[in-house]
């Protein structure tokens, strides 16, 4: 069964094996622009939210939190029917949909007269984008296989470099040029990659035959084993980078930061993990390429897991800073491992649907994760979200090495 799948994975590459570099540089473009747009709006949504008639503090809190996740929880929700449609009808159509609805939308947001309208039109970003969902679809069932851990690691570092980008033009556009002006310069930015998309990314693509269910009862719990595991290590991979992320301002507080620093500090160690993923994506896809997957899973898993214990010892902001950093890098080689481990097992015709679970399942640890952090930190003390992510991480590296040797047969 395994030799079939690996037939029908790479005849759709092998097809646009003359496509895929080029299609990689679009999708990085793409994916960077898509994610600055998503994220520049963080450190001015207050004052925006402010300004479409809300007064009160909590009120201003409360509403910038459900605008802002709005727009994930609508890609988390649509990354399935989008994959199944882009097995239907070829990966670039996908990718020209997102980029033409982002550009539309944007400016709207811009437009918006209340902050039902801001919450609504954000959520119609994530239903209608996708952008870098779309993206890691088509370069992960493009690439060739030897390559492909490498190539997700690029697109990985866009995607990441667009999220760290975003809040600080952020904060700096609106003051030049205004909040609702800052839309419009994004969406003319989206236009630009939607340009790019349509006239540069190129795509032969044949419908492939729906494969019969396996054969056997062992083929069928082999193949739902791999995907269940990638499906959980994807939700884990965020929910422990965002379990922490609510309470770092708090956390430096209690080991006495500089309260008049304390939010520059905080910015800081946030954009640290970051840029540890930036910096090491494509090296850890590269090395999947050598040595496997799963095993990249494996390793990738036990060192945050352990890197997550010290950090609930540090006595200074710099020390979280140097721990997060070393974590980014180590998540880093997680979700192109597990994009390219669902391409080596899952037959092509359904290659977008699985993925596009996939990436649902990565929003849905966005989500928890916060609100998971946020409710240890307040219960119980911020140390223990710490060792309760670290917990969480080591058990899937012990359930991942258990489910590969039980995959493989070893």
């Amino acid at each position: 069964m395994k030799d079939a799948l690996n037939i029908a994975s790479n005849s759709y590459a092998h097809d646009n094996a003359l496509h895929w570099k080029r299609n990689l540089v679009v999708c990085v473009f793409g994916s960077f622009t898509t994610l600055v747009s998503l994220t520049l709006l963080l450190p001015f949504l207050p004052v925006y939210v402010e300004e479409l008639g809300v007064k009160q503090n909590s009120a201003i809190v409360w509403w910038s939190g459900i605008a802002f996740g709005a727009t994930f929880l609508g890609t988390g929700l649509t990354a399935p029917l989008w994959g199944y449609l882009s097995d239907r009808f070829g990966r670039k159509p996908m990718l020209v949909r997102a980029a033409i609805g982002m550009a539309i939308v944007m400016p709207l947001i811009g437009c918006a007269h209340n902050v039902v309208e801001l919450t609504l039109l954000r959520l119609l970003a994530g239903v209608i984008g996708g952008y870098a969902s779309s993206s890691t679809l088509l370069i992960a069932t493009q690439t060739p296989s030897e390559k492909s851990g490498w190539a997700l690691g690029i697109l990985s570092t866009g995607a990441l470099a667009g999220t760290l980008t975003g809040p600080l033009i952020g904060g700096l556009l609106p003051g030049l040029i205004g909040i609702r002006h800052t839309f419009f310069v994004t969406g003319a930015m989206i236009a630009v990659a939607a340009l790019l998309t349509i006239v540069f990314v190129k795509e032969n693509f044949v419908p492939r035959p729906r494969h019969h269910k396996a054969s056997t009862l062992a083929e069928t719990k082999h193949l739902r084993l791999i995907v269940g595991a990638m499906f959980a290590t994807a939700m884990l991979v965020l929910f422990a980078n965002m379990s922490i992320e609510p309470i770092i301002t708090v956390y430096l507080q209690t080991i006495h930061v500089d309260r008049s620093h304390v939010v520059l500090d905080a910015g800081i160690v946030m954009a640290a993990s970051a840029l540890g993923s930036i910096i090491m994506a494509a090296p850890l896809g590269r090395l999947a390429d050598r040595i496997g997957g799963w095993r990249v899973i494996v390793y990738c898993l036990t060192a945050a897991g352990l890197l997550m214990i010290p950090q609930a010892f540090v006595s200074a902001w710099w020390q979280l800073a140097i721990l997060r950093f070393l974590l980014g890098a180590a998540l880093a080689g997680l979700l192109p491992s597990i994009a390219k481990q669902i391409r080596q097992s899952v037959p092509e015709s359904a290659l977008g649907k699985v993925l596009g679970y996939s990436q649902s399942s990565q929003y849905a640890g966005q989500v928890l994760g916060p609100l998971a952090g946020g409710a240890m930190g307040g219960m119980v003390g911020m140390r223990s979200v710490f060792f309760l992510t670290s917990g969480m991480l080591l058990w899937g590296a012990a359930a991942n090495l258990w489910a590969s040797r039980k995959a493989t047969g070893l």
